[in-house]
This record gives C-alpha cells, sequence and structure tokens, in this order.
C-alpha cells in the first residue's frame, strides 16, 4: 500500500488525512474509498475538470497524462505545473502528498463561497 497524506482542504478534509491505496489505484478511487467526498462529475470518465488535484509530492511517480487529460486541464480552476485529474493519476509506489483546489469550475458557476 502506498502513503498518500491529503493537506487540509475546509470544506472536504478540514483536517487533512493519511490514507493509503494500492498501486493502480486512481487518486480519486482512493480519496472516495477513504470518505473524503471529492467532486467528479463525469464519474471518472475524463470528461470534466471537478476532480482536479495538485501534487505537492510524488508527482513524477504518476503515470504520464494523455493528451485529453492535458487539454482539460487547461480548464481547470487553480491550475499548477503539478495539477493532475485524480480520475486518471493512478498511484505508484512512492508515497503522495495532494492538495485539492479550494474550487472546482462547478463551484464557480454554481457560487458556492467559503
Amino acid at each position: 500500500m502506498t502513503q498518500i497524506i491529503v493537506l487540509p482542504h475546509v470544506e472536504l478534509c478540514p483536517d487533512g488525512a493519511l490514507i493509503e491505496a494500492a498501486p493502480g489505484t486512481s487518486l480519486c478511487q482512493a480519496l472516495l474509498d477513504n470518505d473524503i467526498p471529492l467532486e467528479h462529475a463525469c464519474e471518472m470518465s475524463c470528461a470534466c475538470t471537478t476532480c482536479h488535484v495538485v501534487v505537492r509530492e510524488g508527482f513524477a511517480s504518476l503515470n504520464d497524462a494523455d493528451e485529453l487529460e492535458e487539454d482539460l486541464l487547461d480548464k481547470a480552476w487553480g491550475l499548477e505545473p503539478n495539477s493532475r485529474l485524480s480520475c486518471q493519476a493512478t498511484v505508484g509506489d512512492t508515497p503522495l502528498v495532494i492538495e485539492i483546489p479550494r474550487y472546482t469550475i462547478n463551484m464557480a458557476k454554481e457560487g458556492h463561497r467559503s
């Protein structure tokens, strides 16, 4: 099992979390399996950006993003060089530190504020 540190997020994971996932598991599925309610509007089919995360440590250990993911990431709120769609990024053997951005494109459109 691979250790994943989830940095605190005001609404989804206020205290942060330390979780584990089997190599080959998507980051999105790992978060959901550990009761972190990450939004995933397209049901993990790589058709939106709501599961966007920023990988603070361990980025190089993830599988490479394909062209579709790269194109979608361009539309993500708060995009950074180490951003990934968590539904497409699979856990390897290296521990990870991830940050869930404060907002998603859906939150901005629906007027959510924290």
